[in-house]
Formats: structure tokens, C-alpha cells, sequence
């Protein structure tokens, strides 16, 4: 095979993930018409129609999804040795892709973040704040930071962080004019705060437990957001009870700015864990910063 024909045929691959000329000429670092041209000529050498091109996005034939399916492993098993060789370098090095929730960010990685770095310079982290439950192979990260029970039973998990609790609190001028719930059924006379998931739309089901059985309540009120900081800024103003992470609240409570209620209903969750797809060598940057995050399972 000529070097320009595996050339067409990777670049082939990104805008396909890409679904886009544009975005995927910028990854490549070429322009978006000489990349339309090499498709075109990839196309009339194989005498198919690999992709379908819109004013709005670009899709694959049914040829095309069928080369993709045997150019992705192939390209993936390229990379895996490329990595393979990185290890025989003295030093962890490469750019790691990492998807998690903004507590996570904030609670796990940021602590330890300088002095990982400042130990292994030759590493680069992308780190992305989502709340929904992205797909990581799918959307091509190297791991991800996910509750425990959250993580897909497919994929390396280790524990990065002990189990966390929840908490429900309101702020003293909120309970002013509010009775203070006994029983999570009590908030139904309640403004709650709610959350919204951006990827599902749904709303979150505040979680509770007695004598070990889990329960959920659906909770009301005049206020919805899809940002934990807005939903504690307007708990501490007053404007309602909001469910949060116990480290969340912890200082807030101790200076007298929230009142934490039904505790002995607020259960406790499975930590966080780093996990990742399962390959036949893991990239000698990701091991390292598993090293770094793993704790003992508590």
C-alpha cells in the first residue's frame, strides 16, 4: 500500500468520527478542501461512495460504516503498539483525555494535580466536566471518573476515592418561614431545588434510606438548574432546600450559613473510581496517574 492511500484511509477515519470537513481538517492539520479532495479520490479508486456530505454534517454510506468497522481496529492497534513504545522511554509521557463530574474534578484530581505534573512533565491532561454518562470509547477519551455504581461493568475500575454521603440543608432565613422536615415525605410541602441531567433532561430523585432500604422522592419547586453552583447559591440565599455531597456543604454548615436536616435519612454512595477500557497494554501515562489517584477499597 502506498504511503498517500494509508494516509486517505486514516484521515478517512477522523471524518467519520468527526461528521464534519471542517472539524476534522482542523485535526489533521490540513484544509477542508484539500481534505474533500483526498476523500474524492479515495472514493474513485475504490469505486464507492464512502461518505454522504450535507450543508450540515457529513455521514457514512453503508460502505463506508463497513470500511470503518475494519479501519478502526486496525488504526487502534497501530496505536496501542505506538504506546506500547512510549513505555520504553524513562519517563510516563502523552496526553491523557479525561471525562468527569466537576466534584470529582474538584474533590480527587485537583489536589494531587500540581504535584502529579511537576513529577511526570512530559504528561499533558484534558480534563472535561460532564455530568451525563458519557461513553468513552465513543467519544475517544483515555478514562474517565465515575460513582462506582455508575461505571459499566465492561470496563477497569479503581477506586480513586472513599464512599460520600449526602446531605439535604437550607439556609436559617429559609427556615424562618419553613417548618423543618422530620421525614423526607415532609418535602413535599417544601421549594426544593431541583436538578436537571443536560443529557438525559430528566430531574434527579433526591435518594434516602431507612432500616437499609433505598427509596427516591420526586421533589418540587420553583427552581431548576443543571449547575451544582447555582443550586448551593440559591440554597444559601434562602430561596430553598437543596441535596447535595456532604464535603459540599460541610463549611457552610459549620459557619452557620446552612442547617442541615434529615440526616439520619441521607444515605451513603460508592466513591469514585478511574476507569478505562480494558486493553492488552494500558498507555504508560494513564498508569501513572492511576498509581497516583488509587486508594485501598474502604
Amino acid at each position: 500500500m502506498k504511503r498517500d492511500e494509508l494516509n486517505d484511509l486514516a484521515a478517512f477515519v477522523v471524518v467519520a468520527d468527526e461528521m464534519s470537513f471542517t472539524r476534522a481538517a482542523s485535526k489533521l492539520g490540513i484544509s477542508p478542501s484539500a481534505l474533500s479532495h483526498a476523500m474524492k479520490a479515495l472514493e474513485e479508486r475504490l469505486g464507492l461512495q464512502l461518505l454522504v456530505r450535507t450543508t450540515r454534517k457529513v455521514s457514512t454510506t453503508e460502505a463506508g460504516e463497513r470500511l470503518l468497522k475494519t479501519l478502526r481496529p486496525a488504526f487502534e492497534d497501530i496505536s496501542t503498539a505506538l504506546i506500547g513504545l512510549s513505555d520504553l522511554r524513562d519517563k510516563p509521557a502523552g496526553m491523557l483525555r479525561i471525562t468527569m463530574p466537576r466534584h470529582a474534578a474538584i474533590s480527587v484530581v485537583w489536589p494531587m494535580l500540581p504535584d502529579f505534573l511537576a513529577a511526570h512533565p512530559d504528561i499533558r491532561i484534558e480534563m472535561t466536566i460532564d455530568e451525563g454518562l458519557t461513553d468513552i470509547i465513543e467519544s475517544r477519551y483515555d478514562a474517565g471518573l465515575r460513582f462506582g455504581e455508575r461505571v459499566a461493568k465492561d470496563m477497569v475500575a479503581v477506586r480513586v476515592s472513599p464512599d460520600v454521603r449526602w446531605a439535604v440543608v437550607g439556609s436559617p432565613a429559609y427556615f424562618t418561614n419553613h417548618p423543618v422536615p422530620n421525614t423526607p415525605q415532609d418535602l413535599i410541602g417544601h421549594r426544593c431545588i431541583n436538578y436537571r441531567f443536560a443529557t438525559s433532561g430528566g430531574l434527579y430523585l433526591w435518594e434516602f434510606e431507612q432500616d437499609e432500604r433505598s427509596f427516591q422522592i420526586r421533589v418540587d419547586g420553583n427552581l431548576i438548574f443543571n449547575d451544582g453552583d447555582l443550586i448551593l447559591a440559591a440554597a444559601l440565599a434562602g430561596m430553598g432546600l437543596g441535596y447535595f455531597l456532604e464535603d459540599q456543604i460541610t463549611t457552610h454548615v459549620a459557619q452557620g450559613r446552612l442547617i442541615r436536616v434529615l440526616t439520619e435519612w441521607c444515605p451513603t454512595s460508592e466513591g469514585y473510581y478511574l476507569y478505562h477500557p480494558n486493553r492488552r497494554q494500558t498507555p504508560s501515562a494513564l498508569a501513572a496517574l492511576v498509581d497516583t489517584l488509587r486508594i485501598e477499597a474502604v
